[in-house]
């Protein structure tokens, strides 16, 4: 579970929710008795008995909803349960405790003295913000927005070292585990796979035989050697990218199966190309296909 793959909508729908926990604690009516107290009834609030079914068709029915539309982001895409998603559910709930409320406010007991109290007041104004966040959210660019930004890294000083390379950030030079570049004049440690190989060095000649010295193969034959062991094709380079929203990581052979789910904020490891597809590496070593490769920022 990742509360960055929450948008602002989902925001909109908690703090609906937690309004309406709090006004069914509050009174739901309000009795006028007057100067005198005396015999006055107690104010009910929405978890008395005697409002049934107040509590479950307008508190209980809009916090269900808001639950069940925040937990539709944390589930696989296509999920279904009788034929509708978690968030469709979640809609239709929280339309079903908007016009509970309505009902209530306007078909009350017809007493002077008994009017809508603050909880009824409350519970009403939460429902319709509920109920309209929820209808809005998949249609409103703004409130489909990530809740919560991705993390940017803070720059170096000028004239720092960059930050170390670890998993999950692109090292220096855009390859992980690429080292620092070697200084100016400072021969070079580390040599491309295929590159050229010290060969063994010659030794002084004996007597009656000579000199034997092995050829070394030239650095421009071993790099023209390398995309023909390619099959005569460019080599796939690993590099690392973060993905725009959440998107799912689906199985490598092809299987509508999701295996992990890739969040903003995080860099990846692209280890292979399938077409328009990439097959990506997590942080915990899973290997997925990320069918969706619009917008990914490579490091």
């Amino acid at each position: 579970m990742n509360i960055r793959s929450l948008t602002r909508g989902d925001g909109g729908v908690i703090g609906a929710a937690v309004l309406l926990f709090i006004a069914s604690f509050l009174s739901f009516r309000s009795y006028d008795c007057g100067q005198s107290s005396f015999g006055c009834p107690k104010e009910p609030n929405g978890w008395k008995p005697e409002l049934f079914p107040v509590l479950p068709s307008i508190f209980l029915a809009g916090i269900i909803a808001a639950a069940l539309i925040v937990a539709a982001r944390f589930q696989p895409e296509g999920r279904k349960l009788v034929g509708l998603s978690l968030d469709q559910w979640g809609i239709a709930l929280a339309v079903f405790a908007t016009w509970s409320s309505l009902w209530t406010i306007f078909g009350g007991p017809d007493v002077e003295q008994v009017s809508p109290g603050v909880g009824q007041i409350l519970g009403l104004i939460a429902n319709l913000l509920l109920a309209a966040v929820a209808l809005l959210t998949p249609r409103t660019p703004a409130l489909k927005a990530p809740l919560m930004g991705a993390p940017q890294p803070a720059p170096a000083p000028y004239g720092a070292p960059g930050a170390p390379a670890g998993y999950g950030y692109p090292a220096p030079g855009g390859m992980p585990g690429a080292g620092a570049p070697s200084p100016y004049g400072a021969p070079d440690q580390t040599q491309p796979y295929g590159g050229a190989q010290p060969g063994p060095q010659a030794q002084p000649g004996q007597p009656g035989q000579p000199a034997q010295q092995q050829p070394q193969p030239q650095p421009a034959q071993a790099q023209a050697q390398q995309p023909a062991a390619a099959g005569g094709g460019e080599p796939f380079a690993p590099f690392w990218f973060a993905v725009p929203v959440a998107r799912p990581l689906f199985a490598e052979d092809g299987s509508p199966t999701q295996v992990s789910e890739l969040v903003p904020g995080t860099w990846y490891l692209a280890v292979d190309q399938r077409g328009q597809a990439l097959v990506a590496q997590t942080q915990d070593g899973r290997r997925g296909l990320l069918q969706d490769t619009s917008g990914i920022q490579r490091g």
